[in-house]
């Protein structure tokens, strides 16, 4: 084939042609913009929620083809969310300081911990996720998740002061739920039993009840799985049926001597 042919060839071929990659580079941008608009003293609110305004409806006419959804409103709703997201990020960063021994300040948390960062992008594309807004909360996920390590899916429901430690490595499926004052390590996986596009409407991942702590690599699988209240799940178990409340699951290791040669 010719140089031309094959262009032809390729353009024919492509299966979506409204895709516009530079929403994904408009959507990194506006991650990081949202983040030190929230924490950063020396921004202006005001100058960058105009900016943030602009980039998001860029971002949205790139991502959205339902023109029946005007973007102002989707846009009005998101802003209306800040001030309450601020205060939900506000406990999970005490969180971090009260319950990490190596953390010397909030300030800290909010500029140096891949796990809050990991948090806040979670909260600020879960609002877009339940406001049905297409491609760009998947596209903040991702972007968190490359930058920390930390995989949650935007739909995953996060009670307030989370605490993440560690960060890497962690999986936090679609239908997951965790309420209040849930500490996870790094290697923790929430995760589903199967894996079917039968299943996708349906509740596939964990339910984790208030003050449970679940320590490195542990694996929870299954959507009737629940961890109940107050309980800590041990280092590297897998469970895959429900644990009550008050409960102390651990991985019982077992040491053999190497016989005398």
């Amino acid at each position: 084939m010719t140089k031309d042919s094959i262009i032809k060839k390729i353009i024919s071929n492509r299966a979506t042609p409204r895709l516009d990659f530079s929403v994904k580079y408009k959507t990194e941008q506006f991650t990081d913009d949202l983040f030190h608009t929230l924490f950063d003293a020396k921004s202006c609110v005001e100058t960058n929620i105009n900016k943030l305004e602009s980039l998001f409806s860029e971002m949205y006419n790139l991502a959205c083809f339902d023109e029946s959804i005007p973007c102002a409103n989707v846009w009005d709703a998101f802003l209306q969310t800040l001030p309450t997201l601020l205060e939900k990020l506000n406990f999970d960063a005490k969180a971090c300081v009260d319950f990490d021994p190596a953390s010397n300040s909030v300030e800290e948390v909010y500029i140096a911990y891949p796990g809050f960062f990991a948090i806040a992008i979670h909260r600020f594309c879960n609002e877009l996720f339940n406001l049905d807004v297409p491609l760009i909360p998947r596209l903040m996920s991702e972007y968190a998740h490359r930058l920390t390590g930390v995989d949650i899916h935007p739909g995953a429901t996060i009670g307030e002061s989370f605490f993440i430690d560690h960060a890497t490595g962690i999986v936090i499926g679609e239908t997951s739920i965790i309420k209040d004052n849930v500490k996870i390590y790094q290697g923790v996986t929430l995760g589903a039993l199967q894996v079917k596009k039968s299943l996708q409407n349906t509740k596939r991942h964990p339910t984790v009840e208030e003050n449970v702590v679940i320590y490195a690599n542990a694996t929870i699988l299954g959507g009737e799985t629940t961890i109940g209240a107050n309980s800590v799940i041990g280092g590297n178990v897998w469970i895959t049926s429900s644990v009550p409340e008050n409960s102390f699951v651990y991985h019982k290791p077992e040491t053999k001597m190497k016989p005398k040669k």
